[in-house]
């Protein structure tokens, strides 16, 4: 079958734009690009190793993991039951109760690292801020369920095992040749992730050692089946952020910025360096005189082993004094360190860096210069990346793992949920719940918390949802507490005087109405005259 066959660049639509090979700018450009295996699979393991090494040595990329970290996890994402009472035909006062027991059930595994943790390292709070972590550097990580046998003091069998991205690996790698792909039966194994002819994924495969662990145990790989054959319920968490369709590993968070992260890092030392050469003071003589009269050829600090005897060798330091053979001279070049641009270029460099991480220079460099209206801008938009990702780490992981101890927790009697093994719907439904991290911070926590007054008041948003946004606290918690306070201070200082702060308060609140109203308004009449 014949056919005309037009090559890129070929004079229409994107070929005289992007696609261009005639057009000056872009005849050097030969971009090529394959299949996520060979655009990503192949590479995977130098990202990763790259990623680890600058989070180690880099104070950017350090910041570029933590800032996340600290934001989307914090202290751990604590699980708050909001079942659908409708569709379980429960009334108000049963549905507290039961969320109230369960909340308290599910914090006598999750905060007992013992309980937990396979490990028992961390418990399930410090289990999420490790995942997140490694998710970021590594680009994926695993959760494996475990079984132990129950106690008295531990009732639930359930425990997490973290795994490592490189343990995940397609079994004929070696040390020397790294094959991604492989065939398993009628399956296809991507680097370690096994999928069915519908690219479903079904198994994963797990080394028993890092890849460049010296040790002397045999490489073993097994192989865990992504679902329970009869329950249904996952074995395996993988957690991870696809970028592209087909993919089955994650990359670093890292990927995009490793060049400009290795060159402001070696720019930052070599500044360094040069500021501390700059500031020594050292002083050469030329003599013919023996050297071992002369007790100043000494380098390096006091109490420090000097770092060479060689008579040949000369060391700078603060102070020193050292002794120049004869017809031997020093020329220094004047290096005019620090370098006046040094600053402004940083931050150019880490403005660009931050905006391919979605965090703002201001959040990733802690820098808050700019004014009120920039910097909350600036924690805005940090905080939709922020969201966004505590919803994935949430889908991937803490659903999973209270999906599996949900079921433990009914199998073994002690949560009574009818119905949770029989109908999807009655067990979407008693699994309702909601993951409350860091808030979002307030610069200005007077206009803030008006702010979601007004929200209140308008109908916009609920009080939950606002006390989850000032503070993330519960709401009705927080009710319970302040009607014994009240009833307290009723008993100390009698009705009139809870009657007069609450005047204080409604009067303060609608000051901080009108000044927002007014600094509104002379903001936009300032953008108006610009």
């Amino acid at each position: 079958m014949s056919g005309l066959v037009i090559f890129p660049g070929s004079g229409k639509g994107y070929g005289e734009a992007g696609a261009s090979y005639r057009r000056r700018a872009l005849r050097g450009f030969n971009a090529k690009s394959g299949s996520t295996r060979e655009d990503i699979d192949l590479n995977n393991q130098i990202l990763r190793e790259r990623a680890r090494m600058l989070y180690m040595a880099a104070p950017i990329a350090s910041s570029a993991i933590k800032t996340p970290r600290t934001n989307a996890i914090g202290m751990g994402l604590k699980m708050n039951p909001k079942i659908d009472r409708e569709v379980l035909g429960l009334g108000a006062e049963e549905a507290d109760f039961w969320e109230k027991k369960t909340k308290a059930e599910f914090a006598l595994w999750a905060e007992d690292k013992s309980a937990c943790d396979a490990a028992g390292m961390n418990n399930f709070y410090g289990l999420q801020q490790l995942c997140f972590m490694s998710w970021l550097v590594s680009g994926d990580v695993f959760i494996l369920k475990k079984q132990r046998k129950e106690t008295k003091w531990h009732p639930y069998s359930l425990r997490l095992q973290v795994i490592e991205a490189d343990r995940c690996a397609t079994p004929e790698s070696t040390g020397v040749l790294h094959v991604t792909e492989a065939k398993w039966g009628k399956n296809t194994i991507h680097d370690g992730v096994e999928v069915n002819p519908d690219g479903m994924v079904v198994a994963y495969h797990f080394r028993n050692k890092h890849p460049y662990e010296i040790t002397t145990e045999d490489l073993k790989y097994t192989r865990v089946l992504a679902y329970g054959e009869k329950t249904g319920l996952p074995n395996v968490m993988h957690i991870m952020n696809a970028e592209r369709p087909e993919q089955y590993r994650g990359v670093t968070y890292l990927a995009q910025i490793i060049e400009p992260l290795l060159q402001t890092r070696r720019y930052t030392e070599s500044e360094i360096t040069a500021a501390i050469v700059e500031s020594f003071f050292t002083a050469f003589i030329k003599t013919k005189t023996d050297q071992d009269e002369f007790p100043l050829n000494e380098v390096g600090e006091v109490g420090e082993q000097q770092a060479s005897y060689d008579p040949n060798e000369y060391e700078m330091g603060p102070g020193n004094v050292v002794h120049l053979n004869p017809d031997e001279d020093v020329l220094f070049g004047d290096p005019k360190r620090p370098a006046s641009g040094f600053g402004s270029f940083m931050k150019e460099m880490c403005v660009q860096m931050g905006a391919a991480l979605e965090i703002p220079h201001d959040i990733l460099m802690k820098e808050f210069n700019s004014s009120y209206s920039a910097s909350r801008g600036a924690l805005l938009e940090a905080w939709k990346a922020f969201r966004m990702y505590r919803q994935w780490f949430v889908d991937d992981f803490c659903r999973p793992v209270y999906l599996c101890w949900m079921a433990e927790a009914v199998a073994r009697g002690r949560i009574s949920a009818p119905g949770f093994f029989s109908d999807p719907l009655i067990r979407n439904a008693w699994l309702g719940c909601e993951w409350i991290g860091p808030t979002q911070g307030q610069l200005d926590p007077v206009k803030e918390v008006t702010a979601e007054i007004m929200s209140v008041g308008a109908g916009f948003s609920t009080n939950a949802d606002s006390s989850i946004r000032i503070n993330g606290s519960d709401w009705n918690h927080n009710m319970d507490q302040i009607s014994r306070e009240e009833e307290k201070r009723r008993e100390v200082f009698g009705t009139e005087e809870q009657a007069a702060l609450k005047n204080t308060i409604q009067e303060t609140i609608r000051d901080s109405m009108r000044e927002m109203m007014q600094e509104s308004m002379q903001e936009e009449k300032r953008w108006k005259q610009e």
